[in-house]
């Protein structure tokens, strides 16, 4: 029998990087949680422990924050684009390289209703991420967002649906709905050699636009189920984006049960709800364009989108 040595990388995980822009009164924040991989012909270093090859994963952090400052944070893909590049472009034995980035929201705190030019509050659990993949096939850009907490009082419903003997659950007409949604969008490349020109798309204002559309949807859907507000979301991003190609959501069903208070002598119209914890329900959906470029399955899979 022979034991061969299948696909492998290495890097440097989450290393959290904080850029503070201090070149006028006003500073700026951008929170990041940088990790990195190379891929390459790094096989001896496994099997003979031989590192002639490997760029430590140390120099790799030290990239990052040297980055950080020479070249900027202004959007966390073209961060990840400018470090990607610098690795497979510069370093001789990289293949290939994947940068995921973490960013993390800040709010600028208040003082005498004022907002204080140096001083900041986290914003919510959201997290905003970017997936950037550069190598023989081209470049690749994942955009995306988790735990972002949605929930809505009414305007859900859940009825019609299969039934055998261990159903218990009722039908409902009104019902609240929320999730703590995972999505992320796959950018098509807008050049024939598969890269993407310098500061070709406006990544701060795409993300701003997929927030604000899911949110809308999630919002105004007259949902009959969370797959088909899931559809709408995913729908009127890529109607409205043409820069985005495909579409992945994640969603829990963070259920929530009208408590039973009639015991205490007391009606529940629907005000009172025990929020569950676990078990929940795990909606998932991808939407694409049909004219969409195709994507490997190997980076579909490494990019969180098989």
């Amino acid at each position: 029998m022979a034991i061969i040595l299948g696909d492998n990388q290495y890097g440097k995980a989450e290393s959290r990087l904080v850029r503070i822009y201090r070149d006028s009164p006003r500073h700026e924040i951008r929170d990041l949680n940088v990790t990195t991989a190379l891929r390459g012909p790094f096989e001896p270093a496994y099997l003979e422990g031989d590192q002639s090859s490997v760029l430590p994963t140390d120099t790799q952090k030290n990239t990052a924050f040297a980055f950080a400052k020479s070249k900027g944070v202004a959007a966390i893909e073209d961060f990840g684009l400018d470090l990607a590049r610098h690795f497979v472009d510069d370093i001789g034995p990289v293949a290939g390289a994947r940068i995921e980035i973490e960013e993390f929201a800040w709010q600028r705190a208040l003082v005498d209703g004022v907002e204080h030019d140096h001083t900041w509050v986290r914003s919510g659990q959201e997290v905003r991420t970017a997936a950037v993949t550069v190598d023989a096939s081209g470049e690749h850009i994942v955009g995306g967002l988790k735990d972002l907490v949605l929930l809505k009082s009414t305007g859900s419903e859940f009825a019609g649906f299969l039934t055998d003997e261990f159903t218990t659950l009722p039908e409902t007409h009104d019902r609240v709905m929320a999730t703590a949604l995972d999505a992320k969008w796959r950018f098509a490349p807008g050049t024939d050699d598969a890269r993407f020109a310098d500061r070709a798309i406006d990544w701060n204002t795409v993300y701003a636009d997929v927030r604000r559309l899911m949110v809308e949807q999630f919002a105004t859907v007259q949902s009959l189920a969370l797959q088909q507000t899931l559809w709408h979301m995913g729908k009127a991003v890529l109607e409205a984006i043409p820069e985005i190609v495909e579409v992945r959501l994640v969603a829990p069903n963070k259920h929530h049960f009208a408590y039973d208070l009639s015991n205490f002598a007391l009606e529940n119209p629907n005000e009172v709800f025990w929020a569950a914890d676990r078990p929940y329900g795990l909606i998932e959906a991808t939407l694409l364009r049909d004219d969409a470029p195709p994507a490997g399955d190997a980076w579909r899979a490494s990019a969180g989108l098989a």
